[in-house]
């Protein structure tokens, strides 16, 4: 699944970098510039964070307008502060080194910072898209071998895509079911 919003690929490409930034993955080819390569295995783009923050449900879509061109005016700003030399031929924050870019995300994030609640909102669901695939069916994610799912040890489902936990979690049934409960595990 890709972005529904792929009409600003400038935009796209800064979208990626900051996902790239909150959960670092690995270069997908050798000329990829929105992700840094800072770490081994796929990270959040590799996860579907763009997919999950173009899903309206989340609530973040609308404002991804603003936060694009304000993500990219706060690089520039630091930039200009730290001395770096953009290549203007990509996004001001894509054009950061991997350690300017967190920086600034750090410093966007921090308390106090009058915008904190958008960029947290938006790594938030960087992270929600590797931790837990809110994008996708949790089955279908399994199947596709979704890396986050896979990361975190996620168990298969059975072979009919339903989990079933037969051990309890705590070595023993901490109540009996409900009479009314159906052979599915569905309450009456």
């Amino acid at each position: 699944m890709r972005p529904t919003n792929t009409g600003d690929p400038a935009g796209t490409m800064t979208l990626e970098a900051f996902a790239d930034t909150i959960l670092p993955g690995e270069k997908r080819s050798p000329a990829d510039r929105a992700i840094a390569g800072a770490a081994e295995g796929p990270g959040a783009v590799a996860a579907g964070a763009l997919e999950l923050l173009y899903t309206p449900a989340t609530g973040v879509t609308a404002g991804l307008e603003f936060l694009v061109p304000a993500l990219n005016e706060h690089a520039r700003a630091h930039a200009a502060e730290h001395g770096v030399e953009l290549d203007d031929s990509v996004p001001p924050f894509v054009a950061l080194p991997f350690e300017h870019r967190t920086a600034l995300v750090l410093a966007l994030t921090s308390p106090g910072h009058p915008e904190k609640d958008g960029w947290v909102s938006l790594a938030l669901f960087c992270n929600m898209a590797f931790d837990s695939a809110a994008h996708l069916h949790t089955a279908e994610a399994m199947a596709a071998g979704h890396p986050g799912l896979r990361a975190m040890g996620f168990a298969e489902p059975d072979p009919d895509g339903l989990w079933r936990f037969p051990g309890y979690t705590y070595r023993r049934a901490l109540a009996d079911p409900h009479p009314g409960t159906t052979a599915s595990g569905s309450p009456a």
